[in-house]
């Protein structure tokens, strides 16, 4: 459960970054952006961790690694993208 939590703040993180890196005006608003960001941040973890990418989490270990961010941030962007995708 507390990786989860992790992946989620990773995830308001990643889902700014995100929204930097999109093009185009968001019409959701920051919420939505932050909700999307969430989103691709646990979904690109999970995948992470089950391709191999990102080792286990390391119990008491809070600071995220690079390969956490790059995966939390593509993550955001690939879910950002598909919701940009259905909106049109």
């Amino acid at each position: 459960m507390a990786e989860f939590i992790g992946w989620v703040l990773l995830g308001l993180f990643a889902g700014a970054i995100a929204r930097r890196v999109m093009p185009g005006e968001e019409k959701g608003g920051c919420l939505v952006t932050i909700g999307l960001g969430i989103l691709g941040a646990v979904v690109g973890g999970w995948i992470g961790r089950n391709v191999g990418f990102l080792p286990p989490a390391e119990p008491g270990v809070w600071l995220p690694s690079l390969k956490s961010l790059l995966t939390a941030t593509v993550g955001a962007i690939v879910v950002l993208a598909i919701w940009k995708w259905l909106r049109k």
